[in-house]
């Protein structure tokens, strides 16, 4: 016996063949489900009786032949006895930068990895099931996904793979999963509490294991020192006189309910380190009373605690604008109607309020119109054609005409479609289907086309668009709100200013491990002064007040 899991769902050990077979595509090791704590101990020779299966994790009946995750093959024991004790472990296998495949996972059209031949060569999916049950090693290595509240974190095998300036490992490409990374958790189940950057120094050891969650990880018996790096908070730099400040920030299912320490740091976030912006695109923001899901639809409540909050911790007095949704329609937790939300400092911007009170800006759209010869707003705010089939259980783009030193500013601030329903990266089907992408696809052209109207207008009009696309900048979402076309080939309208930074700094958001980018900001051609930070303050921390990052953009108009 290798190791114990006696915490969690899914307690039993882990024994493993100390006379290996010459087959390296067969483990020599196996996880044996106790259900309740096991009462062996490391270095026990035991005899084991029980059914051999295939466990899916979070999959039951039907849904085991849909699921996305690789199944766990463990014993179900009926009975076992200790033959001797005190016997020396396995040595492990020692996982250094050569040892895993360059490749994370093989291209198999959408088919099931599982109905083809183990090749531990072929990709770090096959390597990490051919030892699976197996005791591993990893020395010195760097955490590349902080410490979540299970105690879960990312390190990576290959420390010079797909590096972020922060020490992150980056994801280049669709289906391009870092094949270094991989999840470790100790077995005793403590909390390291680790941030990007550290290092767990000396070795960490235990068998190859698959989480319920998806992917593999080690179940580390033995956990490596930790040495933290102290990664510091990123502070933006201030605009310079006569430049408008936009920033987006997702603030991850905010509620009055929240902890005030959560609006106290949300707002320290705003005032230090993004230095006040003048105009604040905030993502989920729920209603009065959250998760509680009773009808309520407005937020005031929330947004009355955060401005008061960013008050006190020096910042401008933000005014607000925004649109309740229609309830329950709008997707995100069931009941807390989130929705975007625009600050803004009224002593630096000035919001253009357009359109009659009484209209119901949640189900009618507004227009772009003509005013004097330049662009305007039928309602601003306003939502872009709401009752659209693309924004159906989605948030609908909230669109804001704002005036700096006479000029106009469009902005609009969107939260698209997530990713859930997609395929695991970490699953059987590679590569993973992405069924949310045809809806991202959509409102991309959707919004595309909204403001292409503004620019027919006027060619130089300043536009930004800015919010959680839930996207990545090389995907076709993308490639159709800036041209129209999923392939680039239309004429570009907007420029993603994430594609504008060197690209070891190309991420805004920490996903099992991978620095990846999701939220976005984009402007039009006409805005050709600009400076724009990501302001990494949350997602490579092991204590973070949101999962995404915020960023910024300082124009010129």
């Amino acid at each position: 016996m290798t190791g114990v899991r006696a915490t969690g769902s899914s307690k039993g050990y882990w024994i493993q063949d100390p006379s290996p077979d010459s087959d390296p595509a067969t483990s020599e090791g196996i996880f044996v489900f106790t259900s309740s704590a096991p009462t062996v101990a490391p270095g026990d020779s035991v005899l084991v009786s029980g059914k051999v299966q295939e466990f899916y994790p979070l999959a039951s009946g039907d849904t085991v032949a849909t699921t996305s995750n690789l199944s766990i093959t463990e014993i179900d024991q009926t009975s076992a006895s200790v033959v001797s004790s005190g016997n020396p472990l396995p040595a492990p296998i020692v996982l250094g930068p050569d040892t895993v495949p360059g490749a994370y996972a093989p291209d198999l059209g959408g088919g099931n990895i599982e109905s083809t031949a183990i090749q531990p060569a072929r990709s770090a999916l096959d390597f990490y099931e051919s030892i699976e049950g197996m005791r591993v090693e990893v020395d010195n290595t760097r955490v590349v996904g902080p410490s979540d509240s299970f105690g879960e974190q990312y390190i990576t095998t290959k420390p010079d793979q797909d590096v972020s300036y922060r020490g992150g490992t980056l994801l280049t490409a669709e289906n391009a999963t870092p094949s270094g990374r991989l999840e470790v958790v100790p077995a005793n189940g403590s909390n390291p509490e680790v941030s990007v950057g550290d290092v767990f120094t000396g070795a960490t050891i235990g068998p190859i294991d698959y989480s319920q969650f998806g992917g593999y990880f080690i179940a580390a018996t033995t956990l490596g020192a930790v040495q933290d790096n102290h990664l510091a908070p990123v502070v933006a730099t201030a605009p310079p006189k006569k430049q408008l400040s936009i920033a987006t920030y997702n603030v991850e299912n905010l509620a009055p309910s929240n902890p005030d320490s959560k609006f106290q740091a949300l707002a320290q976030g705003i005032v230090t380190n993004l230095a006040s912006p003048d105009i604040i695109a905030v993502e989920e923001v729920q209603d009065n009373d959250g998760a509680t899901d009773d009808g309520v639809v407005a937020a005031d409540q929330t947004i009355s605690k955060l401005t008061a909050a960013v008050v006190a911790a020096g910042g401008p007095h933000y005014d607000s604008r925004e649109i309740d949704p229609v309830n329950d329609q709008d997707g995100g937790q069931p009941g807390g109607n989130i929705r975007v939300v625009f600050l803004y400092n009224p002593a630096v911007v000035t919001f253009v309020d357009a359109g009659s009170p009484t209209v119901n800006r949640s189900t009618t759209g507004t227009q772009v119109t003509k005013k004097k010869g330049e662009p305007a707003l039928s309602l601003s705010p306003g939502r872009i054609d709401p009752t659209n089939a693309v924004w159906n259980a989605s948030r609908k783009p909230l669109v804001g005409q704002f005036e700096f030193n006479g000029q106009d500013v469009f902005v609009i601030a969107n939260h698209f479609d997530a990713k859930l329903g997609d395929q695991s990266q970490d699953g059987r089907f590679q590569f993973p289907a992405q069924s949310s992408a045809v809806q991202r696809a959509g409102q991309a052209l959707v919004e595309h086309n909204f403001i292409n109207q503004i620019l027919a207008i006027d060619k130089k009009a300043d536009v930004v668009v800015v919010g959680d696309l839930n996207d990545y900048q090389f995907s076709p979402a993308l490639s159709i709100l800036k041209t129209g076309t999923s392939d680039g080939s239309g004429k570009p309208t907007l420029t993603d200013l994430i594609t504008t930074l060197p690209a070891n700094q190309q991420y805004t958001y920490d996903f099992d491990g991978v620095s990846e980018v999701l939220d976005h900001i984009l402007i039009t051609k006409g805005i050709g002064t600009f400076t724009y930070q990501v302001v990494h303050v949350n997602a490579e921390f092991a204590n973070q007040v949101s999962d995404h990052d915020p960023q910024v953009v300082d124009i010129k108009p």
